[in-house]
């Protein structure tokens, strides 16, 4: 949870994980506006990360970020947690390809694939351009498919370090959770470029069926 005013950290707290997200969510944003001495009102966009991931999470997430927009009058953006992930790295070569990872179960991985782009005087984050679109690949595949200068980054990598390929690196461990800072810093670049998100047709990105929803088809 953080509270920006344009790319500027006001004030940011971590949830507790051992924790439900339902019952530390709400005390978490009083925290850090009561830390920041600010009013509700005064919020003018809010940013959620809308995926992949937990489906609890993020619809415990999405429904949180729409709930207090729509009861302050802010506006929201969605921003991809792998997206976020990604501008977490510090490339380690110009025109890196970027591979942001989560664990997705079923032995596969949610991945993400940027590229950096040199960087301009004043950028708060990495310039990356997307790839593809956010996928699902199987681990094996994922593995295989590495080109050598790629720079790696997120959870999903921390069942994977003995068996990752040569030449390749990772981004130190401490930055492969995705911060809420970065959600909030994407959103504002994004909002100041002229993306706009509809309050009522924003949701989670789960890039497959819950299991509830597989087990109903059969």
């Amino acid at each position: 949870m953080a509270l920006l005013e344009g790319p500027q950290v006001l004030a940011q707290c971590v949830l507790d994980p051992n924790r439900r997200t339902a019952q530390t969510l709400a005390p978490a944003i009083v925290h850090v506006l009561a830390v920041a001495n600010r009013q509700p009102a005064q919020v003018q966009l809010v940013a959620t990360s809308i995926g992949p991931g937990s489906f609890t999470g993020l619809r415990i997430g999405v429904t949180a970020a729409k709930t207090f927009t729509y009861a302050v009058g802010a506006e929201v953006l969605g921003i991809s947690t792998l997206e976020a992930i990604a501008h977490q790295s510090d490339p380690l070569a110009p025109q890196a390809e970027i591979h942001a990872v989560l664990d997705a179960q079923r032995k596969e991985l949610f991945v993400g694939r940027f590229q950096s782009q040199p960087p301009l005087a004043n950028d708060v984050l990495p310039r990356l351009t997307r790839l593809s679109p956010d996928a699902i690949i199987d681990i094996e595949s994922w593995l295989g498919m590495l080109p050598p200068g790629t720079v790696m980054i997120g959870p999903g990598l921390s069942r994977l370090v003995d068996r990752l390929p040569g030449g390749v690196a990772m981004a130190p461990e401490p930055q492969w959770e995705p911060q809420a800072a970065t959600v909030g810093r994407l959103a504002w670049r994004d909002y100041q470029l002229g993306r706009r998100d509809d309050l009522w047709k924003l949701a989670p990105v789960y890039l497959r069926p819950s299991y509830a929803e597989e087990k109903a088809k059969k």
